[in-house]
């Protein structure tokens, strides 16, 4: 059984900055595309930034890209998401996803492609 921590969510102001870890364990890590998904109040989970198992190739949703970054340590089971240039429409909830493939496709940017997800992490940003 895949288990998956977020941390480093909380309140930051516009234009601040905060770095979101997810820490996994039960199961193989390195084979597998992670995923960074979000859930804002009254609307539906959307995908943010995906990575495939050796970390050079990534997803990024529109709305997040060159804001934000994914990456991924397998040595020690974590993905990061570093957030930048906060905006308070990138108030959600924040999902880390750990995904049923291997092979690095538009998929990726998909919730079905996904297994495991973690329990979340608020992010909240002030005006």
């Amino acid at each position: 059984q895949v288990q998956l921590l977020e941390s480093g969510g909380g309140l930051a102001q516009a234009g601040g900055a905060l770095t979101l870890s997810c820490a996994a364990s039960g199961d193989i890590f390195r084979d597998y595309v992670m995923g960074w998904f979000r859930q804002a109040p009254g609307k539906e989970r959307e995908f943010v930034a995906a990575i495939n198992w050796s970390g050079d190739r990534t997803y990024y949703a529109d709305s997040v890209q060159g804001r934000f970054t994914i990456s991924r340590d397998n040595a020690k089971n974590t993905v990061f998401l570093p957030m930048n240039s906060l905006k308070p429409e990138d108030t959600a909830v924040y999902y880390c996803a750990r995904s049923s493939i291997r092979v690095f496709t538009v998929l990726a940017k998909t919730s079905t492609a996904y297994e495991y997800w973690g329990q979340g992490t608020r992010v909240t940003v002030s005006s």
